[in-house]
């Protein structure tokens, strides 16, 4: 990985979300949710104090009692915006975070160190996160304890209806997926890529940890949920595919990433999506990307995401079960496939990636379509700033076009771009909270020329 650095001269950008506005969005977070996950987050290990001992004897209640103490001063500095501090623990990535605090530091022109409200609310909010791994990394032997993984594991137990509804009726598709023709085709990848959008919904840290599971089943309500597409590019992502089948020779492999978000039904909707790709030829091989530490409360790690194949695997419903059994396969074939990168979870927005992880950058630039889950990666993907909506989405993305990208994502934060002219304000007057209720959502994409 490079050092930090930033793409364009400040000026030309918009400033980003920020605490330092009040009644927003960022400032309601920074005051209310994030103390609230953290506060869940100590309720959690103080939960588990009996079983850290029964596994480590007193070390286990030392460490917890450590953790504890590191996140209550935490949540205190937060509530008290403090000045945002070094890190102080030994991980492969401390270096670049703090640079990356020099960076923020070297903006204010003097004007203080940066602290909780007066930052950027994408940097601050990752820095909580990483805080949290750190409180926890730092404390063998509870070290390898994600204090998100109960949330992520009641998402996906109270989402069985809807689990079983969308396995149940994806093993029925792909019993006559070969007879299907290519106008019945394109409605069936429609209808797996509105699932995987509105599963986005289901969002932890959206609801600071309360209870956000998928209920009824995903697919009878999807004409309904038409009109709330603000951005509506799906077509465009069908041609992409069917186009690239098309010129599909042997050597050349038609490659689909799908850039992981929230584990739980999220997550199963997209092991759909991707099954389904493979299945209808429409690509030959998938690669996921998650989160290498616990993130955002239910963002994806390694372990949620061969949790939730075993848990399929195991279930006692035929078609989850089999689903389970052939995504195992799918893995073990290789054509599946699993990374991780530090680079997303450091504080970075996605148009320093070529700079700071080369190596992403040019991996993902083998891909034909990159697929982005969710909204902390679209803040990503635009830098999270105050964009005019009607700001077209190449130009947001600031140079960042490694592939053709489309974002799918349900709205929960200050920042879309790519709308009508009129379109926002037109919402506005009757929904002031659309920007933040998870009700709209957007397949925009981008072509990368």
């Amino acid at each position: 990985m490079a050092a930090a650095g930033t793409a364009l001269p400040v000026t030309a950008l918009p400033v980003p979300l920020s605490g330092r506005f009040k009644g927003s969005f960022a400032y309601f977070t920074i005051k209310d949710r994030l103390p609230q996950i953290l506060t869940r987050t100590i309720d959690t290990l103080h939960r588990h104090k009996n079983e850290f001992f029964e596994e480590h004897g007193e070390k286990g209640v030392e460490a917890e009692k450590r953790a504890i103490s590191f996140l209550s001063k935490l949540r205190n500095e937060l509530q008290t915006d403090k000045p945002v501090t070094p890190l102080e623990d030994e991980l492969p990535d401390a270096t670049l975070w703090n640079q990356y605090l020099d960076y923020q530091r070297n903006l204010s022109n003097g004007n203080g160190g940066p602290s909780w409200f007066q930052s950027p609310w994408l940097y601050v909010e990752c820095y909580m996160y990483r805080r949290i791994h750190a409180a926890l990394a730092q404390n063998p032997p509870i070290d390898n304890f994600d204090v998100f993984k109960e949330g992520k594991a009641q998402n996906f137990f109270e989402s069985q209806g809807a689990i079983i509804a969308l396995c149940t009726y994806f093993q029925e598709l792909l019993k006559n997926i070969k007879d299907l023709d290519e106008k019945q085709l394109q409605e069936e990848f429609l209808k797996l890529l509105q699932v995987s959008l509105w599963g986005n919904k289901c969002d932890l840290s959206f609801s600071a940890g309360e209870d956000s599971s998928q209920k009824s089943s995903p697919l009878q309500c999807l004409e309904d949920m038409v009109p709330f597409v603000l951005v509506n590019d799906m077509e465009k992502l069908w041609s992409l595919l069917k186009n690239a089948k098309n010129r599909k020779t042997d050597k050349c492999k038609v490659r689909v990433d799908i850039i992981l978000d929230n584990a739980g039904f999220e997550l199963v909707s997209d092991f759909v999506l991707a099954d389904f790709l493979l299945s209808s030829k429409l690509a030959d091989e998938v690669h996921f990307h998650g989160k290498s530490i616990p993130w955002y409360v239910s963002d994806t790690t390694k372990n949620d995401f061969n949790w939730t194949i075993k848990q399929l695997q195991a279930a006692n419903h035929m078609w989850m079960s089999r689903c389970g059994i052939n995504w195992e396969g799918n893995l073990k074939k290789g054509i599946w496939v699993y990374h991780d990168h530090m680079f997303w979870t450091l504080p970075h927005d996605f148009s320093s990636m070529a700079e700071v992880a080369p190596d992403l950058y040019a991996d993902l630039q083998k891909s034909n379509l990159l697929l982005f889950k969710g909204d902390l990666n679209y803040r990503k993907l635009t830098g999270d700033r105050k964009w005019e909506h009607t700001v077209p989405f190449h130009q947001a993305l600031n140079k960042f076009h490694p592939a053709p990208l489309c974002s799918l994502r349900t709205l929960k934060s200050d920042t879309q771009v790519g709308l009508k002219p009129g379109q926002a304000e037109q919402i506005q007057a009757s929904e002031p909270e659309w920007m933040i209720s998870g009700k709209y959502g957007v397949v925009q994409f981008d072509p990368a020329l």
